[in-house]
């Protein structure tokens, strides 16, 4: 049997995943993973919503600031989608 399967994560390593995903604060890479936005856009969002903080050289992001200012560019479903199934049917 030459199948190999993954390791099972711990459960220790869960909580602390979690822990990462909900840090106040972050740094410019792992904004970029869990927003999927570039650096360049994630520099020019960041700084527009005012959520950048500068210590020592280093760059963090707030993410609770941020999240709100992306909320702004949220768009109401038209409910387009829906109707054309219905349509089709």
């Amino acid at each position: 049997m030459g199948k190999s399967y993954k390791p099972i994560t711990s459960m220790k390593e869960v909580p602390e995943q979690l822990r990462k995903l909900r840090r106040q604060y972050l740094r410019y890479q792992q904004a970029e993973i869990i927003y999927s936005i570039s650096h360049k856009k994630l520099l020019e969002l960041a700084s527009d919503a005012g959520a950048i903080y500068r210590i020592d050289g280093t760059v963090l992001i707030n993410k609770d600031i941020f999240d709100i200012y992306l909320e702004r560019f949220h768009e109401p479903a038209t409910g387009k989608d829906r109707e054309e199934m219905m349509d089709e049917r």
